[in-house]
């Protein structure tokens, strides 16, 4: 049976001298792998389609087992991307958190429009490292764990200081802190732009203009939740560390743009 699946490429690994297994993240069906023939092959019309990033339309024969890729057509192109090393970095850790993260064969429309949102964002210079924040949020409820960060974990409370506490996996308010010692006090500021992350979708945003200290404050509390609570370790991170220790061989563009959240 031949299918036609819209998807995106999260990944190929090479089969023999000249095949490639695809895995493709579709609209239609979730996580799929297919057989590439002879895409190795720089003449080979499914050279270009198979390379990791791309959106496209698949014509893919199904069978029992894995299936084959007969042809495909790009619809979007992600050109920056490949061409700037920082986000071809943050790029591949969003598509490795999304092949982590979900079942094969497992329709799931709105993580393959997150998935689209991402890559589109970081191909139109948005910054990458607060686009991988907002995957890294947003994928949360798909592993499993699905933080309070709408009111007090403990009484329930939407007003007052708060702060998060690895413990209840959530907000807790300032009449709540004695019941953890190890929460982690968060500014007004902290609060809004941690359930932005959670909550908004990156079309409807912008461009957020925020400063490094503040990026890597929200990664640390984000990080330590996939590591405490679902065991979840990309190889993907390791590069982006050497990006942060490294800043000085990989200098950062200027943003002009402005957004609410500006100087956080």
């Amino acid at each position: 049976m031949l299918n036609r699946i819209e998807g995106i490429v999260l990944k190929t690994q090479d089969y023999g001298e000249a095949n490639k297994i695809v895995t493709l993240f579709s609209r239609e069906g979730g996580k799929i792998t297919a057989m590439a023939r002879g895409a190795k092959k720089p003449a080979s019309r499914l050279a270009a389609i198979t390379q990791p990033f791309t959106h496209g339309s698949f014509l893919i024969q199904q069978g029992r087992g894995m299936g084959t890729m007969q042809q495909g057509e790009q619809l979007e192109s992600y050109r920056h991307i490949r061409s700037d090393i920082e986000a071809t970095a943050y790029a591949s850790f969003v598509v490795e958190l999304i092949d982590r993260a979900v079942d094969d064969r497992t329709p799931q429309p709105s993580i393959f429009n997150l998935l689209q949102q991402a890559l589109h964002a970081i191909s139109e210079e948005y910054d990458p490292e607060a686009i991988a924040l907002f995957v890294e949020w947003k994928m949360l409820p798909v592993t499993g764990i699905y933080p309070t960060l709408h009111q007090c974990t403990n009484c329930g409370a939407t007003e007052g200081e708060f702060a998060f506490s690895f413990q209840q996996i959530g907000f807790l308010c300032h009449r709540c802190f004695s019941i953890d010692r190890y929460i982690i006090r968060l500014t007004p500021a902290q609060v809004k732009l941690i359930r932005t992350f959670y909550t908004v979708p990156i079309e409807q945003v912008g461009k957020l203009t925020l400063k490094k200290e503040t990026k890597t404050f929200i990664k640390k509390i984000v990080r330590t939740i996939y590591e405490e609570q679902t065991g979840i370790r990309l190889k993907t991170r390791s590069f982006l560390d050497q990006l942060d220790r490294s800043p000085e061989y990989f200098p950062k563009k200027e943003n002009p743009s402005t957004s609410p959240e500006e100087g956080v």
